[in-house]
Parts: structure tokens; C-alpha cells; sequence
């Protein structure tokens, strides 16, 4: 029974996830699908091409929600039923998956990288923090979204496992669900890191031709 209700909170975490806000804000706020136009990318970032800032910051609070929100839940109720970090951190993976594979939109999903930071957030502050900075770092030197997203993504298993036993106590679940989310975020990113290798891809705050 107690494995059952534990797959029973990773389905509805998966449920969850597989809620495209970015198609959801833009069909209640009459906007076009943004399956459609720009990236063809399910995100913030390419709801922010509709014109309408209101959508992308809602869809970009929301998606990162989705991501944290399963955390939290586990992490706060959790204890009272002998679950530990490692369902938490499964149920912020089951999140992403849902968000990159979402069940209600054909399994055409978005790249994951503002859910990822919701699920970094109710892991661990502090290492959502170290993340956050490494992407701002990485932005403001290359001016690539596209790569700060993944490197951050790549560091954030990374300095967990380095971190363990110093700034916090990390178990094997949380650095296996963080380095899973962070290959599977550099996989949606390939036809970026193809750009990045020919030199096509946008920098931020270029227009482009």
C-alpha cells in the first residue's frame, strides 16, 4: 500500500507537470498558439514573441509553480509519512517529465528550464541560488541564453554532490534526479547547441536580421 500511494504522488506530480501553461495563458488570454510561431517552443520565452509580457511572466511564474510545487508538498507532509528527501526529488523529476512530455498535449512539451528551477527551489535554496548564479554568470559573459540554461543545469548535480556534508545533506535519489533533469534539459537544447557550434545562434539582446 505504502508504494502505491508513493507512485500515486509521482503520477500526480507527472499530471501536474504536463500542464502547458504557455498554451493555456495564450487560449484564455486570446492569444495564438505558441506552438505555432517563433521557436514553436511551449515557454516563456516564446510566449514573450506574442507581444504580451502579462502571459510570458505568468507562464513563466506558473511553469516554475509546477516544478516546485510537488516538492514542497512532499517536503512538508512527507515526514509524517516516513517519506524522505528522495520522493521529493523524484516527484520534482516526475514534474519535469510532465512538462517536457506532457500527457494532455500529445507529449509535445517545453524545455524545462523554469520548472527545473521550481524543483531546484523546494530541493534546496541555497542550491537553486549557486544555479541561478551560475547562469547569470554564464549569461553575462557569452550573452547565450541557450548555454547558461545548460550550464547551469549541468553544474546544479554537480555542486550537490560537492556540497554534500558541507552546505547540506544530499542523498543519492536527489543527485540521480538532478543529473537525470539536466541531461534530459541539454537534450532539448541540441538544436541550440547546434547553432551555438556554427555561430547561429541569438544573443541576448541582439536582434535579429
Amino acid at each position: 500500500m505504502e508504494l502505491l500511494i508513493q507512485l500515486a504522488v509521482l503520477l500526480a506530480s507527472y499530471l501536474l507537470g504536463s500542464l502547458s501553461f504557455a498554451v493555456i495563458i495564450s487560449r484564455l488570454m486570446g492569444l495564438s498558439d505558441p506552438r505555432s510561431y517563433g521557436s514553436k517552443n511551449p515557454g516563456a520565452t516564446n510566449v514573450l514573441r506574442s507581444g504580451s509580457k502579462k502571459a510570458a511572466i505568468l507562464t513563466l511564474f506558473l511553469d516554475a509553480a509546477k516544478g516546485g510545487v510537488p516538492v514542497a508538498l512532499v517536503m512538508g507532509f512527507g515526514p509524517e509519512q516516513g517519506w524522505g528527501p528522495g520522493l521529493a526529488a523524484l516527484a520534482g523529476l516526475a514534474a519535469f517529465l510532465g512538462h517536457l512530455y506532457p500527457v494532455f498535449f500529445g507529449f509535445v512539451g517545453g524545455k524545462g528550464v523554469a520548472t527545473a528551477v521550481g524543483v531546484l527551489v523546494g530541493v534546496n535554496g541555497p542550491l537553486a541560488l549557486a544555479t541561478l548564479l551560475t547562469f547569470g554568470i554564464v549569461v553575462y559573459f557569452s550573452r547565450y541564453v541557450s548555454l547558461a540554461s545548460m550550464v547551469a543545469a549541468v553544474f546544479a548535480p554537480a555542486f550537490y554532490l560537492f556540497g554534500n556534508g558541507v552546505a547540506w545533506q544530499a542523498t543519492a535519489t536527489e543527485v540521480l534526479s538532478l543529473a537525470v533533469m539536466a541531461m534530459l534539459l541539454v537534450w532539448r537544447h541540441r538544436e541550440n547547441i547546434t547553432r551555438l557550434l556554427t555561430g547561429t545562434e541569438s544573443k541576448l539582446g541582439k536582434k535579429k536580421e
